[in-house]
């Protein structure tokens, strides 16, 4: 009898889409979106072309299910990771870090810019995703003004420019091939680090001589500390 890998057929089912999933990753990674084939995906896989096929009817959709896919793990890691930090300063650097490293690491543009290599149907089925990544730096950049460490701004302008320049940044800091080795870590940190200032300055993030963010006129008054004594 040929051996069972899954004790049911669903999670064979699972696992196999999990492979193939897995493997358009890679190449992603290692090759890039231009010339892909789903035979390239099969072979790297281990899995029989048709195989892909039972799952994807080309190649648009599988994009579009690898992308649901990762940005879905990215954005709740992303929201786990901003809980821990207090100051919207360091949860704007935070966000900034992390979607350019995500990049780098997928080799896929950012949400938005999904738009360039997806039909209008495709990119559709990317918006609750791409909806919930916006709102999240909204809701930073809305937190930053209300504390005072920003300037006031129209929110719903900003956060695409923010974005434009993450996607723009994201493709010099990799010199348009994945970033791999420590030479390349190193590289691309540093890179990450000067896309950090570069956009903190943009909002208008003031630092004191000892990095510390500085409140603008438009933060609200500390609260009154009572005399106790």
């Amino acid at each position: 009898m040929p051996r069972i890998a899954a004790p049911t057929n669903a999670e064979q089912r699972e696992q196999t889409q999990r492979k193939i999933l897995d493997a358009f990753g890679m190449l992603l990674f290692t090759h890039g979106l231009p010339g892909l084939t789903m035979t390239d995906v099969a072979r790297q896989a281990g899995v029989g072309r048709t195989a892909v096929y039972n799952y994807y009817a080309d190649l648009e959709q599988l994009l579009v299910a690898y992308a649901l896919d990762e940005t879905e793990r990215f954005v709740t890691d992303l929201k786990t990771e901003l809980t821990l930090l207090d100051n919207p300063v360091d949860r704007l650097a935070l966000y900034i870090q992390v979607q350019i490293q995500d990049l780098a690491r997928r080799h896929l543009p950012p949400g938005p810019a999904m738009r360039s290599v997806l039909s209008p149907e495709s990119f559709a089925k990317l918006g609750v995703h791409v909806g919930e990544l916006n709102a999240l730096l909204q809701d930073i950049l809305r937190d930053g003004m209300a504390q005072g460490y920003l300037p006031r701004a129209d929110i719903d302008g900003l956060a695409p420019l923010i974005h434009g320049s993450l996607t723009a940044s994201a493709s010099r800091g990799t010199g348009g091939s994945p970033v791999d080795g420590t030479d390349d870590d190193g590289r691309l940190a540093a890179h990450i680090a000067g896309t950090v200032r570069f956009i903190q300055a943009g909002v208008g993030v003031v630092f004191d001589d000892a990095g510390r963010p500085v409140r603008h006129g438009n933060a609200p008054a500390a609260p009154a500390v009572p005399d106790r004594r």
